[in-house]
């Protein structure tokens, strides 16, 4: 079984930030907030008291660091920050209420008041130093997540520039394109009714992929129609051998996706699943409720195994690098071989 899981692009300097991060705090900003604050007596006065207080704040910063607020907050997930945050709270609060020894005062009465300004102080500094930790592991998320997201711009641009330019070097005039292929249609009418059909499907997809080519979104009606004139085409030109099984079921068609981000799961479904002389099936399956969009595929192998292994993903890269910088924490994409069979699960949360 092979698996290939949601792509995430990592960047060797972005590793290096996040190192360069966590290594100043600590070993500049934890020593820094312990011995210009309140807190430097303790080492000699409580070790083990100074010693949880560290061991909590060290923690605290990879802790909040590893949750992710800001991918919380893009996911609208305000039920986990909320109880996060009451959580830290918490075992602030708990560690204010450690057992301290007694002032010794030589007048009872100043020992008690001694003692509670003493533990009133102590209780300061832990909030205090429990809002900079916070403050800083914050400061570190939104920095590391700004900082990703410029990142995965810039390879889309990237790619986007690669794509443009390959498309420029092969491009052909959309006008004399169709002429051309209106010349060609016209020399097959009467000849044959399947002819007639797979040029006419292939008018509409080279129309649509002209058309679309430098919007950002269409709507999904439009998406669907292109997918149904892909297949069609392709049934145009396969045999009994493969049984092609497309459903839809979108609830609003007026939706804006980016176009042709799901045609590559299923130009690969064919190439890979498709035969004209083997038994197989191609499944392709899209489905609309309530914002959520939920694509998927599904096709037997049918070339050699290692042959597959090696040029897979087809394309597959380019469309986790373009879902990763249009939907953000808003998409998961699972691509799996396993028995000879290939799978595709694309989930987007469109609204």
């Amino acid at each position: 079984m092979r698996i290939f899981t949601n792509f995430a692009p990592v960047k060797i300097l972005e590793n290096n930030t996040s190192r360069i991060f966590d290594l100043f705090f600590c070993f500049v900003f934890m020593p820094m907030l312990v011995f210009l604050g309140g807190a430097h007596y303790w080492i000699t006065e409580w070790p083990l008291f100074f010693s949880i207080v560290c061991a909590y704040f060290y923690g605290c910063y990879f802790v909040i660091k590893h949750l992710n607020v800001p991918g919380l907050l893009i996911n609208r997930r305000y039920v986990s920050i909320a109880v996060s945050a009451m959580v830290f709270v918490l075992f602030t609060w708990l560690l204010t209420l450690y057992p301290h020894p007694e002032v010794d005062f030589y007048i009872p009465v100043m020992s008690k008041y001694q003692t509670e300004m003493r533990d009133y102080g102590v209780s300061l500094s832990l909030w205090l130093m429990m809002s900079l930790v916070a403050a800083y592991s914050l400061t570190v998320s939104f920095v590391r997540e700004l900082y990703g997201q410029i990142l995965r711009q810039k390879q889309i641009e990237n790619q986007k520039n690669k794509a443009e330019l390959a498309m420029f070097k092969a491009q052909i005039s959309p006008h004399f394109l169709f002429n051309t292929l209106n010349t060609l249609y016209s020399l097959v009418i009467g000849t044959s009714q399947k002819a007639e059909d797979a040029f006419i499907k292939f008018t509409e997809i080279m129309k649509y992929t002209y058309t679309t080519i430098g919007n950002e979104m269409v709507p999904l009606s439009d998406e669907v129609n292109y997918i149904q004139n892909y297949i069609d085409l392709q049934m145009l030109r396969l045999n009994r051998h493969t049984t092609i099984r497309w459903t839809h079921d979108v609830d609003d068609g007026g939706v804006m996706v980016p176009p042709m981000i799901m045609l590559t799961f299923v130009e690969n479904a064919f190439k890979y699943g498709a035969s004209t002389s083997r038994d197989c099936v191609v499944e392709i399956g899209l489905e609309l409720r309530d914002g959520n969009l939920s694509f998927n595929t599904c096709n037997n192998v049918m070339k050699h195994s290692d042959e597959f292994r090696t040029e897979m993903p087809v394309g597959i890269d380019n469309c986790r690098a373009r879902l990763a910088n249009l939907f953000p924490g808003r998409y998961s994409l699972e691509t799996r071989e396993d028995g000879g069979v290939f799978t595709v699960n694309l989930e987007i949360q469109l609204i």
